[in-house]
Formats: structure tokens, sequence, C-alpha cells
């Protein structure tokens, strides 16, 4: 008797017809391990920043991925395209050149897969992300930073790792297309998805060039074209003079507090997508960390520089395009790597960015 009760208060719930009827709380269902969890990330829109502009802005919740960032679907798609085209067998091992989170995402899809994982990374990084990576079971080699045409690249010494061993893979991020398609199956989708189709502008950094050129790319093709794409480009990068001027790749000068993000050249990710580009807009460091401290302050999102970056040219782009419109972008992950300097007085100080953060935001720069 009991058990019949209690289905008929969860087959009346969703009327709430009785202040002792049974609610069900909506889940998004059962996953399949890890990698199952990727992907599928909430919508947020960012009130705020909506209201001052007259537009609906969203931010794509790329943090809440497993693994904590947008990479983990690039990671997903690297290995997953290696195992469809034979490249590696049970047991074999996965290598990669990386200076950020696409080598987290990897060590965890490794992990949860059985494979080996062997990153070679820039000595530049902290020694916070290299415990972490080997805490997943990589092996790390941090290598000196040299530009890409040094054959000492972090890149290429991953390449000749992979090539010296047997079952191995190199997943050069930066030029494997499986990166782009990670983005055109499933990120593209679920914005239009999500927004049933009103979405009228998109805009975010690139680093690899995966994301921007996989979401332009299905955007474009779903929208007959309406839906504009524009990148969001940091100091120091030269994706944005390259698509302000037509097509000329200058030197690569100056640098950004961002990690992970900003080019000096043309991946083959972003190359075939690059003429689908609309616009671009350069995004002074000084606006991203204002943007760090009022995502944190209004929106009680916890977010890092290149999150940061991807809003303030959300923003911009919705103001260019007017009230009423929809703006999305990707909050790729979160502050809690990057927490040590962007809330340290001290390391704003360094930087010269202390008078960015907004008046009264500072109280939150607690951190040693």
């Amino acid at each position: 008797m009991f058990r019949l009760g209690l289905r008929r208060a969860y087959a009346t719930a969703s009327e709430a017809a009785s202040p002792y009827c049974m609610k069900v709380s909506k889940a998004q269902g059962t996953v399949n391990g890890f990698v199952g969890a990727i992907g599928n990330t909430p919508l947020i829109r960012l009130n705020r920043l909506s209201d001052e502009s007259g537009c609906d802005i969203y931010g794509k919740a790329e943090f809440m991925n497993p693994g904590g960032s947008v990479k983990d679907r690039a990671a997903l798609y690297l290995v997953k395209e290696a195992e469809e085209k034979g490249l590696v067998k049970p047991g074999g091992t996965i290598v990669e050149g990386t200076a950020g989170n696409t080598g987290i995402g990897l060590a965890h899809v490794c992990r949860s897969k059985g494979y080996k994982c062997v990153i070679y990374m820039p000595d530049t990084q902290s020694q916070g992300k290299i415990d972490l990576l080997r805490l997943l079971g990589a092996e790390v080699y941090p290598v000196p930073a040299v530009a890409f045409e040094n054959p000492e690249n972090y890149n290429h010494q991953a390449k000749r790792h992979a090539e010296s061993i047997d079952n191995a893979v190199w997943t050069n991020q930066f030029d494997n297309t499986a990166n782009r398609r990670a983005h055109i199956e499933t990120t593209g989708p679920e914005l239009w998805a999500q927004l049933a189709g009103r979405l009228d502008g998109f805009t975010c950094a690139t680093g690899t060039g995966g994301t921007l050129a996989g979401v332009t790319r299905y955007l474009k093709e779903v929208s007959d074209g309406r839906t504009e794409c524009w990148l969001a480009d940091p100091p120091g990068s030269v994706l944005h003079s390259y698509i302000t001027s037509g097509g000329k790749l200058a030197a690569r000068s100056g640098s950004s507090i961002t990690e992970g993000i900003g080019q000096g050249r043309i991946t083959d990710n972003l190359k075939p997508e690059i003429n689908l580009i609309n616009n671009s807009l350069s995004i002074s460091d000084e606006k991203s960390i204002a943007m760090v401290y009022r995502l944190l302050d209004e929106e009680g999102l916890y977010m890092g520089a290149s999150s940061a970056l991807n809003v303030v040219a959300a923003y911009e782009l919705a103001l260019k395009l007017g009230p009423g419109k929809t703006v999305a972008t990707v909050l790729c992950d979160g502050a809690y790597r990057y927490a040590d300097r962007l809330f340290s007085r001290k390391w704003l100080e360094s930087k010269g960015l202390v008078g960015a953060v907004p008046e009264g935001l500072l109280k939150y720069a607690v951190l040693e």
C-alpha cells in the first residue's frame, strides 16, 4: 500500500496540489563513465551584463565538464579519432604537447580508458599544474619554453616521443581536426538547441582554434549564415590583426596574462573556417581582469581570465549588434587553477593591473 501511495505521489508531483505531495527533482540521468559526462553543459544567462546591454548574453558552462574545462571535449575526440583510425590499441600511450587544460583532459580520458598518458609542457607552467597531471597518472616532461619553429619546442618533442615507442600516438591538438570535430558535433548543436535557434552572435578566443572553428562551422550552416561569429583575441596574438587586415599575418609581439589562448599562426583547426568568421575583437588584459572580478561579485561565477575575456567580448558584441539580440560565449574554465595570481594583490601589482579591478572589488584579492 505504501509503495502504491508513493507512486501516486510521484505521478501527481507536477501538479503540486497539496503541501504533502512529493515532488520529483529533474536530473540528467546516468552516463557511462567519465567520458559520458563530457558535454551537455548548462547555458547561463549573465543577468547584469544582459540588463546593461539590453540583450541576452549567455555563457556555456564548460567549467562544469568533469575535468573542469572545455578541453575535455577536444581530449575525448582526439583519443576517439585515434581509436577509430586504429592508431592506438588497448594499453597504448597517448602523447601530447600542451601548456594547459588539454593535458588535464587527456590525463582524465586516458585514465578512464586505460591508456598511458605522456605530456610535454613548457617549464614556465606552475608546479601545481604539473602535480595535478602526475596525480592523474600522466608522465610529465617540463622542457624549456622555445618558439614553435625551434625543434626543441614541446610539441615537436612530444611527436618524437610518440614515434619512438610502440602503440603510441601524438594527438597533435593544434593541427588535428578531431579537435574541431568535437565542437561541430557537440558544442555547436548544444548551443543551438538550448536557445531554440535564437542566436544572433557567438564569440570566443582561440588557442588551437578548435572551439571557435567548430562552433562557427555548425552555427553558420544551421542558421544559413545569420549567426555572426567573432574572434576574441588577447594581447600578443596575431589573429585579430590577421582578420581585420584581410589576411595579413604579422609577427607576434607582446604577451597576455591569459593562458592557452592567442596564437602566432593559423592552425589546421582554424584554417578551414577562417573565412566564415565575421570579425574580431581585441580584448585588453585590463578588461579581462575587471571582468574576472565583476563575474565573481555580480554573478557569483569564479572564472579564469580566458573565460572573463570571452565574456567581455560577448558584451561588446552585444552592444554592436544592438538591443534585443542574443549572444553566447564559452566559460572555458574556472579560476581554481589561477587563483593564486588572479586574486593576489601582490601579483596584480606586479602586472600593473591593480587599477583595472573595479572600485570596491579589491576586497576579493585576498590570496598571497
